[in-house]
């Protein structure tokens, strides 16, 4: 089997993990509200790649490579967190306050369906469920004492957190704001930043909070966290180049909002031509980081999906 098809058969079997434990782990009726509980589970059901749980599942497995069962389990509850705050982050987005968009994964945004008051409130639920869920589980594992296991839910929770908060995504919206609304001008260094606060922390906090619950050494995590650094800005690179010559069909959202909206983005500021050898660039430096710290499994062959992706 090649590296393409290994990582295909690896992904269906690890999404169908992560949508039964969503499905367990986010609150319904008559524990919640029926009307917010049907917003979340809307947007959470939508479909999606469900990049940010297969990170963190991958470089769990990364972490402790002679158990790889362990490990995922381990890092289920950060994978399954880490989709419910990207899932909130694309409702917010969608919002007529941010984005304004209509399509999302291939049928009506949350606030067309439920009204903008429910959409704000679904965001919320999944943002505080999901640090919830990292708090909560896992409760205990084989091998692992109880004050291990708690030091690294807490490691897993400060990472994700950060990434998440006013330095990390939400700081990379409010530039992208700022951006859009023409109050300010960004280099190419200001858009890096931008999209590195925005895009690339949560996938960088993915990856090293998946490693951190799979018992990485500090060495090991390092060399995950930069390589995650290196591919968050690749996705991002590329997800600027879908929205100009991608298909709705395949991506499921609306193409070409960002260059009517007056967005900064990778080809806007070099063109396609060049975007392109940006990302290609940036997965080299992922991959070498790899391979310098001996690490295999499933992030390399996610590397290389990153730059052909087409949804």
């Amino acid at each position: 089997m090649n590296a393409a098809a290994d990582l295909q058969q690896w992904l269906d079997a690890r999404r169908l993990e992560v949508d039964r434990a969503l499905g367990e782990y986010l609150p319904s009726p008559p524990d919640c509200p029926t009307r917010v509980g049907e917003a979340m589970r809307y947007s959470l059901f939508a479909g999606g790649k469900r990049l940010r749980p297969m990170l963190a599942l991958a470089a769990a497995e990364a972490a402790n490579p002679s158990n790889p069962g362990l490990a995922r389990s381990l890092a289920m509850p950060v994978a399954c967190a880490l989709e419910l705050i990207h899932t909130y982050s694309l409702v917010h987005d969608d919002l007529p306050a941010m984005d304004d968009d209509t399509l999302r994964r291939g049928r009506p945004t949350n606030h067309v369906v439920f009204g903008e008051g429910l959409a704000i409130l679904a965001g919320d639920g999944l943002l505080t469920e999901a640090f919830a869920l990292m708090a909560r589980e896992p409760r205990r594992a084989e091998g692992i004492s109880t004050a291990e296991l708690t030091a690294r839910k807490l490691r897993a929770l400060a990472l994700v957190a950060e990434a998440a908060g006013a330095c990390g995504m939400v700081g990379g919206q409010a530039i992208d704001l700022e951006a859009a609304g023409a109050r300010t001008t960004l280099d190419e260094e200001g858009l890096r930043a931008m999209h590195a606060r925005k895009t690339g922390a949560l996938i960088r906090a993915a990856a090293g909070a998946g490693a951190v619950m799979g018992g990485a050494s500090e060495a090991r995590l390092a060399a995950i966290e930069s390589f995650a650094s290196e591919l968050g800005l690749a996705f991002q690179i590329v997800d600027d180049i879908l929205d100009v010559e991608g298909a709705a069909e395949d991506l499921g959202k609306t193409i070409g909002k960002d260059a009517a909206a007056g967005k900064p983005t990778y080809p806007a500021l070099f063109g396609l031509e060049r975007s392109r050898a940006l990302a290609t660039d940036s997965i080299h430096r992922a991959l070498t980081t790899l391979r310098m710290a001996a690490i295999s499994g499933h992030l390399p062959a996610i590397a290389q999906w990153v730059l052909t992706r087409t949804t």
